[in-house]
C-alpha cells in the first residue's frame, strides 16, 4: 500500500500496523462511508433523547459523584465545555508526536463505530487535525485508566474548542520509516491558531460530545499497539542477535531441533527454534565443531527457544486484546438503537442508551504489563549471553577479552555490557500499575485499571530491549572478527554481520560506542535488520 494512500477508519479494522503507519510515517486517513452514517444515525438517537423529558447520565446530567444533577438545556454546552476544561488536568512530560498521533487515530475509529452520538463535523475537525499535521499537546501522566484515558483525551480535546496548545509540523516534512524521533517538532501554537493553519474554526460542543471525546482507552491502546509493533520487531532481532551469538560461541543448533519442540508445542518456541536452524543454515562455523566434546550449551543459548517463544506467546496475547480494543466502543454512556437493548436502558422506544464500563482499561493493562515482564526477560537473556561473549572467565578460547585485540589497554565493549545491565535492572523494575488501586471522584470510581501507566512502562520495557538486542548484535559481530576466516557464516547470521558492517567498522581501538549501540538498535526497531535478512537467507523472519 502506497504511503499516500489513507487509512480508511470503519471502527472495525484499524491494525496495530495501521496505527504505525499513521502516527510514524504520516499515512493520511479517511472515513469509511458506511461509518459516517453510523455517526449521522448516532447522533440522530441522541437527539431525540435531549427532546424527551427523561433524565439520562451523560446527556442531560452531570458527571461522576453529580450523577444525579440534572442540567438544563441552556447549560448543556457549557457542561460538556467545563467537562473538557477541568479534565485537563495532566501533568508530567508531553506525549512525543507519535503518541499524540496514536491516541487521535484510535479516538476517531472508536467514535465513527457510531455508539458515540457525536455530531459528523466533530469527527471530521480530527481527521483534519491529523491529516493536517497538528498535534495537541497532551501532557503523559493524569489517567488512570478508568473511566478511561480521560486527562490525556480532555488535553487532546481541549484544541478542538480553541483553547490548549497544539504543535503544527510543517506539510513538507519527510518521515522516515520506523519510530519518529524523540525531538518534538513543529510550530507551537495556542489550540485556536493551530486551528486556522489546518483551515478549520473552534467548534462548540453539543450534549454528549465532551464525554465522548474524553471517556475511552485511547491513550493506552494508541501506545500498545505501538508497542506491539515494536516488540515484534524486538522479538525477531533477538532471535538473528541470538544465532549470530550462538554461532560465534561454537554452539550447536541441536537444541532447535524439531523433535524438541514437537513434544512441546509452545507456539512462540517453535517459531524462534525455526528462525535459529534459518538463519544459521549452511553454516561452516556450527559444523566445524559438530564431534567437539562439550556436552551442552549454557542456558542462555540452549534454552532461547524457550525464553525467546515464551516472550513471543506474551506479546501475542498483547496483540489481541489490541486488535480487539482499536475497534471497540470505550465511551460511556453507549447509544444504540432501541430494539437492541433491553426495557433496563434509558431513553426512548428507538433510542437505548446504557451506562457500563468499557472504558476500564484493564483488558489491556493486565496484558501490557505482562509483556513489560516478557521484555525484561527478553532483555535479561540477551545480556547473558553479551556476559558470554565478553567474559574472560566464560568465553571461548578463540575470543580475547572484552572483544577487544589488545585487551588490557583497551576495554572493548566492557561497559556496553555495563549498559544493557542497566536497562535490564531498569525493566525490572517497572512493577506492575495494573495490581494498585487509588479510589477517585468521591469513591464513585472505586476500582481503576492504571492502563495508561501499563502502556508507558511497555514503551520504555520495549525500548530497552531493543536497545540490548542491539548491543548483542553489535558484540556478535565483533566476535566474527576473530572466527577462522575459512569458515562460511549462516545463510542469515551471516547477512545480519554485513548490515552491521555496513554502517559499524570492527572495534580495533577504543572509542565512543553510544552512537553505534543506538544505531545497532535503530536496525532492528526500523526493520531494517529483519528486511535486509530475509533477503540474504531467501527465509521469512517471523
Amino acid at each position: 500500500m502506497s504511503e499516500s494512500e489513507p487509512v480508511v477508519l470503519d471502527g472495525a479494522s484499524l491494525t496495530p500496523e495501521d496505527v504505525a503507519a499513521v502516527a510514524r510515517d504520516g499515512r493520511p486517513v479517511a472515513i469509511s462511508d458506511s461509518a459516517r452514517e453510523a455517526v449521522r444515525e448516532s447522533r440522530e438517537r441522541v437527539e431525540e433523547v435531549l427532546d424527551g423529558d427523561e433524565a439520562v447520565y451523560g446527556l442531560n446530567t452531570g458527571f461522576g459523584q453529580l450523577v444525579t444533577e440534572r442540567i438544563p438545556a441552556r447549560d448543556r454546552e457549557r457542561l460538556q465545555t467545563n467537562l473538557v476544561r477541568s479534565h485537563a488536568s495532566g501533568v508530567g512530560r508531553e506525549l512525543e508526536r507519535e503518541e499524540v498521533r496514536a491516541m487521535m487515530l484510535t479516538r476517531i475509529n472508536a467514535l465513527v463505530k457510531g455508539y458515540s452520538g457525536i455530531r459528523e463535523v466533530v469527527v471530521d475537525h480530527l481527521v483534519t487535525m491529523l491529516n493536517r499535521e497538528v498535534h495537541p499537546v497532551v501532557k503523559s501522566r493524569g489517567s488512570l485508566g478508568a473511566s478511561g484515558d480521560l486527562a490525556p483525551l480532555a488535553h487532546q480535546a481541549l484544541v478542538l474548542l480553541g483553547e490548549g496548545e497544539a504543535r503544527v509540523s510543517p506539510r513538507d516534512t519527510e518521515r522516515s520509516s520506523g519510530r519518529s524521533p524523540r525531538d518534538e517538532d513543529g510550530e507551537r501554537l495556542d489550540g485556536e491558531a493551530a486551528l486556522a493553519k489546518a483551515g478549520l474554526e473552534p467548534l462548540s460542543l453539543a450534549a454528549k460530545e465532551g464525554l465522548a471525546l474524553i471517556n475511552g482507552t485511547q491513550l493506552s491502546v494508541g501506545l500498545g499497539a505501538l508497542c506491539v509493533v515494536d516488540a515484534e520487531r524486538a522479538l525477531r532481532g533477538a532471535d538473528i542477535a541470538g544465532a549470530l551469538t550462538t554461532e560465534v560461541l561454537m554452539g550447536t543448533t541441536a537444541a532447535c531441533d524439531p523433535a524438541i519442540q514437537d513434544v512441546r508445542p509452545h507456539s512462540g518456541q517453535a517459531t524462534s527454534a525455526r528462525n535459529v536452524r534459518n538463519l544459521t543454515a549452511g553454516s561452516e562455523i556450527v559444523e566445524s565443531h559438530r564431534n567437539c566434546d562439550r556436552v551442552q550449551d549454557a542456558y542462555s543459548i540452549r534454552c532461547l527457544p524457550q525464553v525467546h517463544g515464551a516472550a513471543r506467546d506474551a506479546v501475542s496475547h498483547l496483540r489481541e486484546a489490541v486488535e480487539i480494543e482499536l475497534n471497540s466502543a470505550t465511551d460511556n454512556p453507549l447509544i444504540f438503537a432501541g430494539d437492541s437493548v433491553d426495557d433496563r436502558a434509558s431513553g426512548t422506544e428507538n433510542v437505548g442508551v446504557l451506562s457500563g464500563g468499557n472504558f476500564h482499561g484493564a483488558p489491556l493493562a493486565l496484558r501490557l504489563d505482562y509483556a513489560t515482564n516478557a521484555l525484561a526477560d527478553l532483555a535479561a537473556i540477551a545480556e547473558r549471553r553479551v556476559d558470554r561473549l565478553l567474559n574472560p572467565n566464560l568465553q571461548e578460547d578463540h575470543l580475547p577479552p572484552f572483544l577487544t585485540p589488545d585487551s588490557g589497554v583497551c576495554s572493548g565493549y566492557m561497559i556496553a555490557q555495563y549498559s544493557a545491565a542497566a536497562l535490564v535492572n531498569e525493566n525490572r523494575s517497572l512493577g506492575a500499575p495494573s495490581i494498585d488501586n487509588t479510589p477517585v471522584s468521591g469513591g464513585q470510581e472505586d476500582h481503576v485499571s492504571m492502563s495508561a501507566q501499563s502502556a508507558l512502562n511497555a514503551r520504555t520495557a520495549v525500548e530497552n530491549a531493543l536497545t540490548v538486542v542491539g548491543i548483542e548484535l553489535l558484540c556478535g559481530a565483533q566476535a566474527m572478527e576473530f572466527v577462522d576466516d575459512g569458515l562460511a557464516p549462516g545463510s542469515g547470521t551471516g547477512v545480519a554481520y554485513d548490515t552491521i558492517r555496513d554502517v559499524i567498522p570492527p572495534l580495533d581501538d577504543d572509542r565512543p560506542l553510544h552512537a553505534e549501540i543506538e544505531i545497532a538498535a535503530e536496525l532492528i526497531a526500523t526493520g531494517t535488520l529483519e528486511a535486509r535478512v530475509e533477503r540474504g537467507a531467501n527465509e521469512p523472519i517471523v
